[in-house]
């Protein structure tokens, strides 16, 4: 795979076709909870679309304006509900360092550790999947007698598009 590649699947350029993006995340939403036997309801739906609205991470309260500008004004344990289904399908994720929210479209196992690229410019979020690095996580885990919960590395710098702006 060659580094343009990489750097289009990891931070989309910044006039990518975002609204196919945001299908594909639904679509594979949909097949991940077919292949679970759970529902996708209508409001957890609604928490995920307005994740895929953007690249960039969301708090709860955040999603709450989004979403309310369609309607009634959605109650907080609603999206904290849906919030947790979603994580506990792997298709959100928690950034903890922003107190936020970002949906995953990656195809990994729920307990595979997940590198988060956090743009400091723009606020994009990439996720980046490396092998070795989830392996050692892995193999020290073991060593120590220890499950990871959780297991997410944030690293913030700046990402290719905004360096090149």
């Amino acid at each position: 795979m060659t580094r343009k590649t990489n750097l289009s699947t990891t931070f989309p350029a910044p006039g990518h076709d975002h609204e196919r993006c945001a299908s594909d995340g639904i679509a594979h939403a949909e097949a991940i909870c077919a292949e679970r036997h759970e529902r996708l309801t209508p409001m957890r739906r609604r928490v995920l679309e307005a994740l895929l609205a953007s690249h960039a991470p969301l708090g709860a309260y955040e999603l709450i304006d989004r979403m309310s500008e369609r309607g009634a004004r959605v109650a907080p344990i609603t999206v904290y509900r849906a919030l947790d289904f979603l994580r506990e399908q792997g298709l959100v994720h928690r950034i903890e360092s922003r107190n936020a929210f970002i949906a995953c479209v990656r195809n990994h196992a729920t307990g595979d550790p997940v590198v988060f690229l956090i743009c400091e410019k723009c606020g994009a979020v990439g996720e980046a999947a490396s092998a070795a690095v989830a392996d050692t996580i892995k193999s020290a885990s073991r060593a120590a007698g220890f499950t990871p919960k959780t297991p997410v590395i944030e690293i913030s710098g700046i990402c290719a598009h905004c360096q090149a702006a």
